[in-house]
């Protein structure tokens, strides 16, 4: 992981720094660099006393505007990521995401219940229910002790349909109470706030660095019922990861809405590259995630400006063609977990 963690890194960087520069509004280099050592100056100022000096023209845009919208973007696809290698280890399945199989939906549709009764439960309803759909998803999946492929994707994409149909007909028959928005629905970071990085990037790296300390044991779950002969307790990690899995799509979809494949491209894109040992794909899935992630964020701001398309329309656009070529290296038997 050491050659792949600079390159990585640098991606991160670059598109984050990308994310923040361009948007609707055109911005000059200065205009961005000024913002962003203005904002950092002013962080600085509360504890170190240093005068930061004339605010930049363009510092509202920047740093109130696009800067937490950029990062917004990058903590939920560490999260959607590190959810999306979790479930292909833990379903055996390489074609398990929490949006394929019906957990980002889940916790949508807690999110909209939630704001019918009081909007401060939210978050713990989307977490509920993220827990709720993928314990449905996994009991009916479930035979003999395996997951099938075929009964997983059926059972995910079927609790999916029900989960989004619930939810806009709260959407469409109480606009005037329930808030929602059409590009939250579809995925979006328009109107993020520091808080909500904050939020994610709490939740994202607690969840991240946690299965990066068990990568031990996301290998042995790939080996099913055989890992309990190596000492592993299997039925108490499946639980956990599932908590890991259903926690990091939540607060995902809590902050942001429903967001799909970032989970399924991330895992598979670097498992080609780096193997599928977790010491190194755990870190380097949630990375890259959260720059392809940041790289959609920007395409949705830019593709049709000034209008900007919901992100969850250009992560489908990016991910349903790899889908289906995943599901073809399936049929003819050359894709494993």
């Amino acid at each position: 992981m050491r050659k792949w963690l600079p390159a990585l890194l640098l991606l991160s960087a670059v598109s984050i720094f990308l994310g923040v520069y361009f948007g609707p509004v055109s911005l000059s280099l200065h205009d961005v660099t000024s913002s962003l050592l203005y904002g950092i100056e002013l962080k600085l100022s509360r504890f170190a006393g240093i005068n930061p000096g004339e605010k930049p023209n363009y510092f509202i845009i920047v740093w109130q505007l696009r800067l937490p919208e950029v990062l917004l973007a990058y903590f939920v696809g560490l999260a959607l990521a590190g959810a999306g290698v979790t479930s292909q280890a833990l379903f055996r399945n390489p074609l398990a995401d929490p949006y394929i199989i019906g957990i980002s939906s889940g916790a949508a549709l807690g999110s909209a219940i939630a704001i019918l009764i009081n909007p401060t439960y939210m978050a713990p309803f989307a977490l509920i229910f993220s827990f709720l759909s993928v314990f449905i998803v996994y009991t009916v999946s479930r035979v003999d002790g395996a997951v099938p492929v075929d009964t997983l994707l059926l059972a995910g994409i079927a609790y999916g349909f029900l989960a989004n149909a619930v939810t806009w007909y709260i959407y469409v028959t109480r606009p005037q109470k329930t808030h929602l928005s059409w590009m939250w629905l579809l995925g979006s970071f328009n109107g993020s706030t520091w808080g909500d990085v904050k939020i994610m990037l709490v939740v994202s790296l607690v969840g991240v660095l946690f299965l990066m300390w068990r990568w031990r044991e996301l290998n042995l779950v790939l080996l099913g019922e055989e890992s309990i002969a190596l000492g592993l307790d299997l039925h108490l990690y499946r639980k956990i990861f599932l908590g890991v899995i259903a926690t990091l799509t939540a607060f995902s979809v809590y902050t942001s809405g429903i967001i799909g494949f970032i989970g399924l491209v991330s895992p598979h894109i670097m498992r080609l590259i780096l193997g599928p040992n977790h010491r190194e794909l755990v870190p380097a899935t949630a990375l890259f995630g959260g720059t392809l992630l940041v790289t959609a964020d920007l395409l949705a701001r830019t593709l049709a400006k000034p209008t900007v398309i919901p992100v969850g329309v250009v992560t489908a656009l990016m991910g349903a063609p790899f889908f289906l070529y995943l599901l073809m290296k399936h049929k003819r038997g050359e894709l494993v977990a």
